[in-house]
């Protein structure tokens, strides 16, 4: 039986190999996904297509080697929390950054229903700026 902390794993896999199709097969369709303040893709999104939209597709036009790198898990119910770091180089600035992250994943009947992003914003803002 898959766990949620398997779909999670999964997900953080498609983020490394490309695989964007495979993260958003595993949103439910009316899954809303947030983006911390401060973030430059901050807000909330509603769907797999808002999320490809609004984030993924502006962070590729963004981003050279935006990586995200989860070293640790927490599970409690259908909740997994994902710790880790983020990195890439600016492709307007040239900067590159390293940030901590928590990814709060909320999942029902093998689908995500929440994420929520906590990220310190100032690394990546100074690497755009």
């Amino acid at each position: 039986m898959t766990t949620n902390l398997d779909l999670v794993r999964g997900a953080y896999a498609g983020f490394a190999t490309g695989d964007i199709p495979a993260v958003l097969g595993l949103l439910a369709p009316d899954a809303r996904w947030t983006e911390a303040a401060g973030f430059p893709y901050a807000g909330t999104y509603v769907g797999p297509d808002a999320v490809l939209q609004g984030l993924f597709m502006r962070i590729g036009q963004d981003w050279d080697g935006f990586a995200v790198l989860p070293s640790g898990y927490v599970t409690e119910g259908h909740t997994v929390v994902a710790l880790g770091e983020y990195s890439g180089r600016n492709k307007s600035t040239g900067r590159s950054f390293v940030a901590p992250f928590a990814h709060v994943w909320t999942l029902r009947d093998g689908k995500v229903v929440r994420f929520v992003q906590h990220v310190d914003t100032v690394l990546v803002a100074r690497a755009m700026a």
